[in-house]
């Protein structure tokens, strides 16, 4: 749906542009993890986006949470050496656009697959 376009490639190369701001140490500004942050920033999302769409059957939902289920895969391994650090305030902003970028990913393909 997702994962198989030019879209998803270049969000990941996004990701990968921005790694250095993953290497800033420190405590962190937020209580969170940023594998909690990713988790939760995607997760809600897709509500949204599940929300938006009512038109979705069941199988097309299906399909959006294994999709979403490999992009959480994807990230993990490219952040996996800091998903249990505290994320400072720029790396929540990072996830929040990040995320909001893989549900504008999945609007597009909506639109596409009802068309």
């Amino acid at each position: 749906m997702v994962t198989d376009k030019p879209g998803y490639e270049h969000l990941i190369q996004f990701l990968t542009e921005h790694l250095s701001l993953f290497e800033q140490t420190g405590s962190g500004d937020t209580d969170k993890t940023i594998g909690a942050l990713l988790e939760e920033s995607i997760a809600e999302q897709i509500i949204t986006l599940c929300t938006q769409h009512t038109e979705l059957e069941m199988n097309h939902r299906s399909m959006i949470i294994r999709e979403v289920d490999g992009i959480m895969y994807d990230f993990q391994e490219v952040l996996a050496s800091v998903l249990d650090k505290k994320a400072t305030r720029q790396q929540a902003e990072l996830i929040n656009e990040i995320s909001l970028l893989i549900k504008n990913l999945f609007d597009t393909a909506i639109a596409d697959l009802m068309d």
